[in-house]
């Protein structure tokens, strides 16, 4: 029988249909046929990955604007002897900085490290709570990037690249894994303040797909935006439209074979099941009070520690890729009051983080990742650029730290090695595009073959670079 086209127009549809973003598995939850739309292939399905994987997930906590390394990480205690004192010539000759100009005032850190658990982690004073997990996690204090401001230097972490239009490292999991959860996005963003200077490209797909784009999670009003349905509107109405509207992308489909009516489809299937399953999802309500003491959550609120909790029970349900953005790290002045305060809003949950992913069981399927776009200088700089008042530190490309655990990363390791003051890298630098590659590496993805051709060649990640960082790995 050929084939009759809906009696309703595109305009009448819109106006009229109020579907928001319910989609085509409204057919599914009522128990009724699929409809003939919806069988296009799930591009959200799991794949195989290139070799056996150590990690099913990764949770990145990003801080957005870049701690000072010295000040949490890369203990130099030279910098004492030379705190305020000129830094010899050698050290800057050719150097650029991002503000500093002509400075170059040595700062010492005004904080006390420590050796930490057996391994005897060198970490400051200001994170006490990661200094219980010391033992959980490896630290690489010789990162090093291409990019000295932020936008530029959070678009090449992500993406590889130093401006926008490119993947994001989730939408790249993503498009080479697919999902294991039917009812959640494989790629979910948390934010705890404004999203850094990179904004949403941070999580972007570029050329890629859209169905791989990073959805943000919010804390008030709907979790997701355009997430409920539109009022008044029944099941018997809402089933019309989306029968009408099946038939429309499926006739689109034939006309024109575009990717993107896939996506659409799926995308539609995908937010009804999440008008369940995200409101469940962000209801920490009911966590024990141990576990929520524990993070320092509290129900309702928006916060990093929220965020964290939040993160562990993506992981459980099968999130694939969950990022965690906390903002506020630029500390160009004023470092001996706000440094303590970021750390204060971070420490104790990222380490019970660590903690309660272990008790689960879903540490060693689980990456966790902690940094930013680089580090800072070890020189001083006031607000105007000069001078020691309220001083902080400047962007710093060539030397910065990460930390790493779960997911078949070797706990208690130290690697890589800075000079001593902490403006060089000496011993084993870590290149972002080698970070990106053994990111990949432990989720079963080669960073050489995750690939996508995109106007006339093929695109990855770690553009034509990258080596698996292996010192670090069990």
């Amino acid at each position: 029988m050929e084939s009759r086209k809906p009696n309703i127009g595109r305009r009448e549809f819109v106006r009229f249909g109020g579907a928001g973003l319910s989609g085509l598995a409204f057919a599914r939850l009522l128990g009724s046929e699929t409809s003939e739309a919806a069988e296009i292939e799930n591009p959200h399905a799991v794949r195989p990955s290139h070799f056996g994987p150590r990690a099913k997930n990764i949770i990145y906590l990003h801080m957005v604007g870049a701690p000072s390394q010295l000040d949490l990480f890369d203990h130099k205690p030279l910098l004492s002897k030379w705190d305020g004192k000129p830094c010899p010539p050698e050290v800057t000759a050719g150097r650029d900085f991002a503000f500093l100009g002509k400075t170059s005032t040595l700062a010492a850190s005004q904080w006390k490290f420590n050796r930490h658990g057996e391994s005897g982690q060198s970490i400051s004073e200001l994170l006490p709570h990661l200094h219980t997990v010391a033992d959980d996690i490896a630290i690489v204090r010789s990162m090093h990037t291409e990019e000295i401001n932020h936008a530029p230097a959070q678009m090449f972490l992500h993406s590889g690249f130093g401006r926008g239009g490119r993947p994001s490292l989730g939408s790249w999991v993503t498009y080479g894994l697919g999902s294991e959860n039917e009812d959640l996005p494989s790629y979910v963003v948390l934010l705890s303040g404004p999203p850094g200077g990179a904004g949403t490209s941070l999580w972007s797909t570029g050329f890629l797909p859209s169905v791989y784009q990073g959805i943000q999670f919010r804390s008030a009003g709907d979790p997701v935006l355009f997430l409920s349905s539109p009022a008044g509107h029944t099941p018997g109405d809402r089933r019309d439209v989306l029968d009408t509207l099946g038939r429309m992308n499926a006739m689109h489909e034939d006309e024109t074979g575009d990717p993107e009516i896939q996506t659409r489809i799926a995308q539609y299937e995908m937010a009804f099941r999440m008008q369940t399953s995200v409101p469940d999802l962000m209801d920490i309500s009911g966590e024990s009070a141990a576990t929520l003491a524990a993070y320092g959550a509290e129900p309702g609120k928006a916060s990093f520690a929220n965020n964290c909790l939040l993160a562990r029970r993506l992981v459980q349900r099968g999130v694939r890729m969950i990022e965690l953005y906390d903002s506020d790290w630029d500390h160009h002045n004023n470092l001996k009051t706000r440094l303590p305060q970021k750390c204060g809003d971070v420490d104790q949950a990222m380490a019970a983080l660590v903690t309660d992913l272990k008790r689960h069981g879903l540490l060693d399927e689980t990456l966790v990742v902690w940094g930013s776009e680089f580090g800072r200088t070890p020189l001083g700089q006031s607000k105007g650029g000069t001078g020691q008042t309220a001083p902080g530190r400047d962007h710093h490309k060539d030397a910065f730290t990460i930390w790493m655990t779960g997911g078949g990363v070797r706990g208690g390791v130290s690697h890589g090695e800075t000079d001593d003051f902490g403006m060089d890298i000496v011993k084993d630098g870590v290149h972002v595009h080698d970070l990106n590659a053994t990111i990949l590496h432990q989720l079963g993805l080669d960073h050489e073959k995750l690939t996508y051709r995109y106007q006339g060649r093929e695109f990855r990640l770690t553009d034509v670079e990258g080596k698996i960082i292996q010192e670090i790995l069990t």
